[in-house]
């Protein structure tokens, strides 16, 4: 799939990073507010917080990340209800067009969207109980829907919203041959019997299919973040079919992008780890750090 280069627009309201901000794209009707909980009542008293739209409360309950997704016609009504009655979230994403042109079917359509997508994703539990079931829209309107969709799966990411991310990757339809011209890095895990293989493409370090790693969650039984946060991947992936348990091993049945090269050692040896010097290209046995280094020598030339 070819990508088409956007212009995003950050607006820090009160230029703090953490703070409230306003996300826009360039040609995009979309607007998106995102307030951090601490901010809620001057979030709310803006004009757009009171638009018809789609927001997403961002928080945890009991230590394990939670989200909630969910419309309405005035979205800051609806958010000073949830701020009685929920009091896990602690950052809420309203979701609109900068002309407030929405309508009811617009906005069910893409909750029922975005939902459906997180729970592909699996990368963070939703409290919502069941799919909402959407609307009927015309073949026209659900097109711009879609589209608006696309662009909002790009603006989300950009504000550290990594709900609705996938690190799913279809299978590359390169041949072993056509994938060596661009390199393929191997990973062997001697000690444990691991083999793995990756390619860099899109920035991104794409474990290939059929490539093993440590099964077990925790190194050494430690409960470091680190720890925890592999604990909730392996099962994540567990659940959406990305990998799975071949007896003592786990083994990825789907391609999955790591967005850096140790990021993808960590989770196939299951410590920390240098990938830039444990991933090695086939056929040189050169390490990812020296083919790099040759990368970039070559761009002085």
């Amino acid at each position: 799939m070819s990508l088409i280069a956007r212009s995003l627009q950050l607006f820090f309201i009160d230029g703090r990073p953490d703070g409230m901000l306003t996300a826009e794209v360039f040609n995009w009707t979309g607007h998106v507010l995102r307030i951090p909980r601490t901010q809620l009542k001057a979030g709310l008293d803006r004009t757009e917080a009171k638009f018809i739209g789609v927001y997403v409360l961002i928080g945890e309950q009991n230590g394990t990340p939670l989200a909630y997704v969910g419309e309405a016609e005035d979205m800051a009504s609806r958010l000073r209800n949830h701020a009685a009655t929920k009091d896990w979230w602690d950052t809420a994403i309203l979701i609109t067009t900068s002309t407030n042109n929405l309508h009811k079917a617009h906005v069910r359509h893409l909750e029922a969207r975005l939902v459906q997508v997180a729970d592909d994703v699996a990368a963070m539990p939703l409290e919502n109980g069941n799919q909402p079931s959407g609307s009927s829209l015309s073949e026209a309107d659900s097109a711009n829907m879609e589209s608006f969709l696309d662009t909002l799966m790009m603006v989300l990411p950009a504000i550290r919203v990594d709900n609705f991310l996938s690190k799913k990757r279809v299978e590359d339809p390169k041949s072993e041959v056509e994938l060596a011209t661009v390199g393929i890095f191997e990973l062997k895990v001697k000690k444990l019997g691991l083999a793995a293989r990756a390619h860099v493409t899109d920035g991104e370090v794409v474990v290939l299919k059929g490539s093993e790693f440590k099964f077990d969650p925790l190194h050494d039984n430690r409960t470091t973040a680190v720890d925890i946060a592999r604990t909730r991947l392996v099962h994540n992936l567990l659940e959406t079919g990305v990998v799975e348990q071949s007896d003592d091993r786990g083994v990825f049945i789907q391609d999955y992008a790591f967005a850096s090269p140790s990021g993808a050692s960590d989770f196939i040896t299951g410590y920390s780890s240098n990938g830039r010097l444990l991933w090695r290209l086939v056929g040189t046995n050169q390490t990812y750090a020296a083919w790099e280094a040759a990368q970039l020598a070559e761009g002085t030339q």
